[in-house]
């Protein structure tokens, strides 16, 4: 899996406060990808391979629940971890999200040591950048 990331996020600030996160946490990523909405995110997807999507929920055109059904529904996307960026928090909201096919939460706002331990084993890596798994085994842990 490539380490890219995408960030769909209506809000360019805080975009920019993920990636600058992102950095901060020293995670070890190829490339940062960004989309302001669903729309603008599948148009990235289909231009780049994505190691994981950092997903606000609330944004116009196509917000982060529509997105992430019909991600769920294509089969070529379906495999990608989503992780959730969000103000909102109830657990029955989380819930459903997961449900629909997220792969992890953050609160916003978040420190980045949250968004490491979030993103680091969907990413397949560790801290230090080190695969997880040594070249001879047959999975990872």
């Amino acid at each position: 899996m490539p380490a890219n990331i995408l960030i769909v996020d209506d809000s360019k600030v805080m975009r920019q406060m993920i990636k600058r996160t992102i950095n901060m946490a020293g995670l070890d990523y190829d490339e940062i990808y960004e989309a302001g909405n669903g729309i603008e995110a599948f148009a990235q997807l289909a231009q780049h391979e994505v190691g994981v999507v950092i997903l606000d929920i609330n944004m116009p055109v196509m917000n982060g629940v529509q997105f992430l059904e019909r991600m769920h529904d294509d089969p070529r996307l379906c495999n990608v971890p989503v992780v959730i960026a969000s103000t909102e928090g109830s657990e029955t909201r989380i819930d459903d999200l997961m449900k629909k096919g997220a792969q992890g939460y953050l609160r916003k706002p978040f420190q980045p040591e949250q968004l490491r331990d979030t993103l680091t084993p969907l990413l397949g890596v560790r801290e230090e950048g080190a695969p997880v798994f040594d070249a001879g085994d047959d999975m990872a842990f």
